[in-house]
């Protein structure tokens, strides 16, 4: 049996507004979830669940395409008062990502029978170790297109974020001396900062004329070494945080550390290992797939204009269920992605409500796309 339950703007601002009222960081997302469960039931959604790690998930809609939409119900620590001023509605989670995941929600719930499956899933822990996404892509789906909320502004599209590398360095020296006679031996928190400038330098060469979304960076985040306040350090240990663009992969760079390590070590004469902490490979949702077709269509039917399709420097969900399933993924969704993780975090009200639609829209084209597509 079809639901014939109209969300109208005013209950989708008091739904969003409910939802900001639930105070969910990481790993305390039940209320939420619960929440999230009885509005999907409300409005017809079936096998509704919650599984094992935390996340809900819900599925709307018959036939093909199938769409997986998935936001995060977590929010950065911090409480942000809940209110409205003008447009603005305030509350932590806003922007990040809780106008999405209710876009998403009301989105879904506009899809009838034979027009389309909708598996909406909000995702548990997207702030801290992404438990929630991981534990999705362990029990694979049968999805065609997958799109993941977070704020983009209804303008704008991300078909591509970064790869990461993280690597634990450790530089060695042979011997310490005291530190009123530095010259008897190497410094190996000294010739960690030669070491990381070398490598920095040799892993960032040749990029002139790219732009920041298809720059390789390679930042030193952490540094750590010695044991006395008066004795030259023996060994230090630090970490680089790498990001990695779409038109080159983990293995390559990888390749290329191994190299550089080996060559600079033995320049300054020192030892040298590192170790690989963290692998996500880049993603990029081609641009001519029917997913980003039908959103450049939705944005046009609401904004009268084309979104921008952009690259995200940074990495997240959508490289892993891009790259694990093989499938067609952007990101998306009404607010600031500037107000994200603020201490008076906010989303406007009129670009919540035109998220919805674009949504809504989308889902409406893709259905075409897809089935032209599989003619």
């Amino acid at each position: 049996m079809e639901t014939t339950f109209t969300v109208t703007p005013r209950f989708a601002v008091k739904m969003l507004e409910k939802a900001l009222r639930l105070y969910t960081p990481s790993l305390n997302e039940k209320a939420m979830a619960e929440f999230l469960a009885d509005k999907c039931d409300d409005l017809g959604f079936e096998d509704i669940h919650i599984d094992e790690v935390g996340n809900i998930i819900a599925k709307k809609g018959t036939g093909s395409p199938k769409i997986l939409l998935c936001g995060h119900m977590d929010v950065v620590p911090g409480k942000v008062k809940v209110r409205k001023e003008g447009d603005s509605l305030y509350g932590r989670g806003a922007s990040d990502a809780k106008a999405p995941l209710m876009a998403m929600l009301f989105a879904a719930a506009s899809v009838q029978n034979n027009n389309g499956t909708v598996i909406f899933v909000g995702t548990v822990d997207e702030e801290g170790n992404a438990t929630g996404v991981k534990n999705l892509v362990k029990n694979h789906m049968d999805i065609d297109y997958a799109v993941f909320g977070e704020p983009s502004g209804i303008k704008q599209v991300t078909i591509a974020y970064k790869g990461r590398l993280a690597i634990n360095l450790k530089v060695s020296v042979n011997d310490s001396a005291h530190a009123s006679a530095p010259w008897l031996s190497k410094n190996a928190i000294e010739e960690t900062m030669i070491f990381s400038k070398e490598l920095k330098k040799g892993l960032e060469a040749d990029q002139d004329k790219k732009s920041k979304g298809m720059l390789l960076t390679a930042t030193l985040t952490e540094i750590n070494g010695g044991t006395s306040h008066n004795v030259t350090p023996k060994e230090c240990v630090s970490t680089f945080d790498i990001r990695i663009p779409v038109d080159t992969n983990c293995k390559l760079v990888e390749q290329k550390i191994s190299v550089l390590v080996n060559e600079i070590a033995k320049k300054r004469q020192v030892e040298a290992y590192y170790s690989i902490i963290d692998e996500t490979e880049p993603f990029e949702a081609p641009h001519n797939s029917a997913i980003v077709r039908a959103f450049t269509l939705g944005v046009m039917d609401v904004e009268h204009t084309r979104p921008t399709l952009i690259r995200k420097t940074g990495t997240g969900d959508m490289n892993v269920i891009g790259n694990q399933w093989s499938i067609p993924v952007v990101t998306y969704g009404p607010g600031d992605p500037h107000e994200a993780h603020t201490i008076d975090e906010k989303v406007s009200i009129d670009e919540y409500l035109r998220g919805i639609e674009v949504l809504k829209r989308m889902i409406h084209h893709l259905k075409r796309l897809h089935d032209k597509n599989m003619q």
